[in-house]
């Protein structure tokens, strides 16, 4: 009896346990691989290079979704503007670890789109304003985020002004450029002086 009560229970705990998972929502990264490949597939209808995903512009556009999430669609009317610009977002900057002077040539593309229907939101993207940027060559990263009904598309370049490079990689290699210098100058000195 006591063996069939500890199975029964520890079935009905693990039941609770996957029931509960599922009804806890969870950032959908599937959901935004569709996204990009439905981007990817614009920019290849244009003969445009496909967008890697892009890690720190993932972590922008993760933030920035956050930020937006009570905002109400009808916020959402006006095309991307200066103020859509990253470097306009220190808070979110620090937060990612990216250096201001490594995100001017990146865009912000927020959509909103109530219940955030997928294809609605590719649409917003493909047939809009921001198809320009979408079939621009000089964007070649991506990072996505969502919250809410909010979308947020975040474009880096290959470019230093759109690396989204964070600050201590511009000091690593800054303090590597030196010690290479010092080590020269020493050889040069132990030639000069033996």
């Amino acid at each position: 009896m006591k063996k069939s009560f500890g199975s029964l229970l520890a079935i009905l705990v693990l039941l609770h346990a996957i029931l509960l998972l599922l009804s806890v929502p969870v950032k959908s990264d599937d959901e935004e691989d569709h996204l990009l490949q439905g981007i990817n597939s614009f920019r290849q209808s244009s003969n445009v290079a496909p967008l890697a995903k892009h890690d720190k512009a993932d972590c922008v556009a993760d933030q920035i979704a956050d930020q937006l999430e009570d905002q109400h669609c009808a916020s959402n009317t006006a095309p991307p503007t200066q103020s859509q610009l990253i470097s306009n977002y220190p808070d979110v900057l620090k937060k990612c670890k990216i250096d201001v002077n490594t995100t001017r040539d990146g865009m912000i593309l927020p959509v909103c789109v109530p219940g955030r229907v997928a294809t609605l939101v590719l649409t917003n993207y493909t047939q809009s304003q921001n198809s320009r940027y979408l079939n621009a060559s000089r964007f070649t990263g991506a990072g996505i985020g969502t919250e809410d009904d909010w979308t947020v598309l975040v474009l880096t370049t290959s470019t230093t002004g759109g690396s989204f490079a964070s600050r201590a990689c511009r000091h690593v290699i800054f303090a590597w450029s030196h010690y290479l210098l010092l080590s020269v100058f020493l050889m040069v000195f132990m030639v000069v002086v033996y």
